[in-house]
């Protein structure tokens, strides 16, 4: 039997509230303005994604929605399509409300929750006209009524349909209603009292809290709440979250694993599969990637919690102790061995024995390592008797093996022992999905360890993270932030300038979206933002866009208009506001053909 989740239970699963508000109080000027919102919303052609802050979105025909709204509804039929619909917006409209909170996190309530109207707007979907908004906090009260303007929705299914007999804007529904409930912490229900698919010449929204409608069972019955709300209700669905143990998460180059990134979920669900068995696991992947966490991770599946794990680096191990380090050495077998010592094979008895770049082995060491492979059998440096060890070994490699085969570098046979299960580690540009929950991560990381208080990342930072290419993969990503906290202030958000300070190439272009719906380059806005804030200042006393283009005459010009209309047209009070005597300041201002009276 399903547990049911009270109201009470969902308003403390959102966090701290928000205080109280009205309509009547919205300041246009207050952020989040319309302006914020769209900075948000960012193109990056060259890898194929759209960008709402740090959420990727999708550009889709109306059309085809209403293709897709169709197969619903003549497939599952009209009640499950509208539950399918109207659970799909609540998710759209959670992960809105989660941008807006993180990003403007003391912004007054009233601007927030407007704030849903302007990004419902911005994707396209339905101009919303806030009607009145009020809300109290302290009573838990929330009322709002909106009406929305060239609903995709109603189009659509007038196309298919004709008109109906009910309301049908089930998705922005559910985006109203996942919304206002992420930010105000208790479950607020929307109903759809005017459609134009039913003949109304608009679409007329209510919204209030769930036990203040009369039958709101026919609402959550569409919005499933006690399962949906619990697992995805707050925008954390889908996110793969899986922690290593304590040991490994506080070593100094390592992390939990942490992604939502399709690539990432494909080699997650690969390691889960062949986590329970003994086989034999070969990572591949590039330098940075993370091998050694899945490795970690492969074992605390699949392994006894008491099993050792054993790692080594081949790479950094010189040619002639590769044998001692893997098989051990007894007492006298070499000069300087005064004492007997297990190898890694024997430490790792029992467990799993991780070798990281095995392509580095030498053809001699990979013919002794193949033997041990094989018959599950060693002998130390210097001794002739046999032991048998219980060891799941683990390989890894930053290059593809069969070219070093091919190249004469690495032995077939053994490859072939270590690849029978392959896993591909992708690289960081194939999962930049996963890019912000990483930066968050290691923000929170390098903040506590450093002592800082860094504050997150400017837009204009975030979107060079999503598009940068990132050699390094994952390591030069927690590099970089690291490097960021140092250097920036504390309060203050991490940069540009204090990111891409070694040589780092960024190639891919990026365009927002201005006020206006026009697309502009970051590269300007970049170029704009770094004028000194001076100019940027003297630019919009001036009424005038380009910083490069300021004149002594201009500035002096708009100054003198200012202080005459901050002095209310009495030029002896003008003058003193500019520093200046009453005879200079009409001499200067009959020079430039002001108006003196």
């Amino acid at each position: 039997m399903k547990k049911k989740i009270s109201l009470a239970e969902v308003s403390r699963t959102t966090g701290a509230m928000l205080a109280s508000g009205n309509i009547r109080d919205l300041d246009d000027t207050a952020r989040p303005t319309l302006r914020d919102l769209t900075e948000c919303l960012y193109f990056s052609p060259g890898d194929g994604r759209i960008w709402l802050d740090n959420q990727r979105m999708i550009l889709l025909h109306n059309a085809a929605f209403g293709a897709l709204r169709r197969e619903l509804i003549d497939g599952m039929g009209m009640e499950r399509a509208r539950g399918v619909l109207t659970r799909t917006g609540y998710v759209s409209g959670a992960r809105d409300a989660e941008l807006v909170r993180q990003q403007w996190p003391d912004a007054e309530p009233i601007s927030v929750l407007a704030a849903g109207t302007r990004l419902h707007a911005i994707e396209g979907i339905v101009k919303v006209e806030p009607v009145h908004i009020t809300y109290d906090a302290v009573r838990g009260s929330y009322k709002g009524e909106f009406v929305w303007h060239n609903s995709s929705e109603a189009d659509e299914h007038i196309a298919a349909y004709g008109m109906a007999t009910d309301a049908v804007c089930w998705m922005q529904l559910g985006y109203a209603i996942g919304y206002v409930t992420t930010l105000t912490g208790k479950l607020i229900v929307f109903r759809e009292v005017e459609c134009r698919a039913m003949g109304s010449p608009v679409c007329r929204v209510i919204g209030k809290p769930a036990e203040e409608w009369d039958n709101v069972e026919e609402d959550l019955r569409h919005l499933n709440v006690q399962d949906f709300v619990d697992a995805t209700g707050y925008g954390r669905d889908g996110i793969a979250l899986a922690p290593l143990p304590e040991e490994v998460e506080d070593a100094g180059n390592s992390s939990p694993l942490i992604g939502v990134s399709p690539a990432f979920a494909a080699c997650c669900q690969r390691l889960q599969r062949v986590g329970a068995t003994r086989a034999t696991v070969l990572f591949v992947g590039e330098s940075g990637t993370g091998k050694e966490l899945f490795a970690q991770m492969l074992h605390g599946i699949g392994a006894p919690t008491d099993a050792p794990f054993v790692s080594i680096n081949c790479a950094a191990i010189p040619e002639t102790l590769v044998e001692a380090e893997l098989f051990g050495v007894e007492r006298g077998a070499y000069t300087g061995a005064t004492q007997a010592r297990p190898g890694r094979f024997e430490r790792a008895d029992g467990g799993t024995l991780f070798l990281d770049e095995i392509n580095s082995l030498s053809l001699v060491a990979q013919g002794k390592l193949l033997r041990a492979v094989q018959t599950g059998e060693i002998e130390r440096v210097g001794d002739t008797r046999v032991r048998r060890v219980d060891v799941r070994l683990v390989a890894a490699s930053n290059i593809d093996l069969r070219e070093e085969i091919r190249a004469g570098r690495f032995r077939e046979d053994l490859f072939f022992r270590l690849n029978v299960f392959p896993i591909h580690i992708p690289p960081l540009r194939e999962r930049r999905d996963d890019i912000p929950l990483l930066l968050n991560h290691f923000l929170r990381h390098y903040n506590q360890r450093h002592g800082r208080a860094v504050a997150g990342f400017t837009i204009r930072a975030m979107r060079a993270l999503l598009t940068y290419g990132f050699p390094g993969n994952v390591r030069e990503l927690q590099n970089l932030v690291e490097r960021g906290v140092i250097a920036a202030e504390n309060g203050a958000s991490i940069d540009l300038a204090h990111l891409f300070i070694s040589g780092e190439a960024q190639n891919s272009p990026l365009f927002s979206v201005s006020d206006q719906g026009n697309l502009a380059t970051e590269l300007a806005q970049a170029a704009d933002d770094e004028a000194p804030d001076l100019f940027r200042i003297l630019a919009r006393v001036v009424g005038q866009a380009n910083t490069d283009r300021l004149s002594i005459d201009s500035v002096e010009r708009a100054l003198m208009k200012l202080a005459v209309e901050r002095a209310k047209g009495k030029l002896s009070v003008a003058a003193r506001l500019l520093g200046l005597t009453r005879p200079q300041l009409a001499y200067r201002m009959r020079k430039m053909g002001l108006d003196q009276a």
